[in-house]
């Protein structure tokens, strides 16, 4: 039996040029292609939604987009900002699921499966992950949410722009049906020009469509696209690496200088963190605290564990413990405060605990009476004492 997966797509729109508009507010409502002078012999790199208006799309020579919008502001590449504010984007990501597969700068697939019970619905987690991205990059990301790869992929380009489309299992024949069939993975010119001679302009035309008939028309590729067709793709998500750190943090509307206001927030995030560890199957055996203070300063303070743990008590003991041993905290306001743990491996691999094993197995199963607790009523439903 396959366990139902929900897979997001994240599509950055008009990336490139959004950068250069949020970095220079006068650029803004204005088309902006990115790639070089149109005198250039060039390709354009990103063009701004004003610009794909006059048909501008990527690339095209800039010469030719000079024809079509002369008008435009034309910028060159400035690959290493792209690269640091893909890299900002990334960390969004990360709050929200390790299992993050990158296809460009702009783009990813990401498995929330496992974040399900903490976090929410997949459309309320697709909604956190817009107005996080919005919130700490001022830029606009397009969500697609689906059973699998394909229809993720495909809700997002049919969200954009600013927008999040979600496709449950129930629904996906039908999302799928009117669409037009070059809209199928694999699907060129040349199989579309086949398709249509043979009276298909539909995925649902071609869904009606054997197999076998396919096969004498255009190969091979026949049981790829009738599958896509079913809304069938039963490629997982790929992390680029395994998955280094899972992590918790929040910006405060007003620095705070107070310990005994700091304590709280730092427990907040370990349980979140904690609750993240285990729903992902893993134990980690590192614990960070980052802070960030008024005048934007950025510290980190690590401890390693003699064990990896999933468990709350320990990673938010551990947490508290750096941030009152933290030698620059005196005196000093607050930004910023985070938690996140690292050196994370299979919960397969995790040793006893130090305070015993009869102990740690009676506070993991409190650890997951808690998580069963907030997937069935709300995270809200029940807090630790000091929260309150």
């Amino acid at each position: 039996m396959t366990t139902e997966r929900t897979i997001i797509h994240a599509d950055m729109d008009a990336f490139y040029a959004s950068v250069e508009q949020r970095d220079n507010p006068e650029l803004r409502g204005k088309p902006v292609i990115v790639g070089g002078s149109p005198e250039s012999r060039g390709v354009v790199s990103a063009a701004s939604y004003e610009a794909r208006e006059f048909g501008v799309h990527s690339a095209m020579p800039t010469a030719h987009a000079k024809r079509r919008c002369p008008h435009a502001v034309f910028l060159p590449v400035r690959m290493e900002k792209y690269q640091d504010v893909s890299r900002q984007i990334r960390r969004v990501f990360e709050q929200f699921t390790p299992l993050i597969e990158p296809l460009a700068l702009d783009e990813a697939f990401m498995d929330i499966t496992g974040s399900l019970r903490l976090l929410g619905s997949p459309r309320e987690i697709g909604w956190k992950i817009k107005h996080k991205v919005k919130e700490q990059t001022e830029l606009i990301v397009s969500i697609g949410v689906a059973p699998n790869k394909f229809l993720a992929k495909l809700a997002s380009d049919l969200s954009k722009p600013d927008g999040l489309l979600e496709v449950a299992e129930a629904e996906k024949l039908e999302f799928l049906g009117k669409l037009e069939v070059g809209r199928l993975w694999g699907v060129g010119k040349k199989t579309a020009k086949v398709l249509e001679e043979f009276g298909i302009r539909t995925v649902e035309q071609l869904r009606r469509v054997p197999v076998d008939v396919l096969k004498r028309r255009i190969g091979n590729v026949a049981e790829h696209l009738s599958q896509l067709a079913h809304g069938e793709d039963s490629r997982h998500v790929v992390p680029d690496h395994e998955a280094k750190s899972i992590g918790s943090e929040c910006t405060f509307s007003s620095n705070i200088a107070s310990m005994e206001q700091l304590e709280p927030v730092a427990l907040a995030h370990s349980e979140d963190v904690a609750a993240r560890v285990r729903s992902c199957g893993l134990t980690a055996k590192t614990v960070t605290l980052k802070v960030k203070f008024a005048d934007f300063t950025l510290t980190t303070r690590s401890t390693t564990l003699d064990a990896a743990t999933d468990r709350t008590d320990i990673i938010a003991t551990t947490a508290i413990g750096l941030l009152h041993n933290h030698d620059k905290l005196t005196g000093r306001s607050v930004r910023l405060l985070g938690v996140s743990v690292s050196q994370l491996s299979s919960q397969g691999e995790r040793q006893l605990s130090l305070f015993g094993s009869e102990e740690d197995t009676k506070r993991r199963d409190l650890d997951r009476a808690v998580d069963q607790i907030r997937k069935e009523m709300g995270k809200d439903k029940i807090k630790r004492g000091r929260l309150l």
